[in-house]
């Protein structure tokens, strides 16, 4: 049986993202500290760069 899969608002996403772009806490200490994947913080970080640059 599968549950329902989590979403995330974009403010947490920017947050998350930003902290990773600054590079005050590793990649896993992002991950310990919000209980989400080192995956979806690396896609969130990509997006972010890319999204400032547009």
């Amino acid at each position: 049986m599968a549950g329902k899969r989590k979403t995330y608002g974009a403010e947490f996403k920017a947050k998350v993202a930003l902290g990773a772009i600054r590079g005050e806490l590793t990649v896993a200490e992002l991950v310990a500290k919000h209980g989400v994947h080192q995956t979806l913080i690396n896609t969130w970080k990509r997006q972010a760069l890319e999204g400032m640059s547009a």
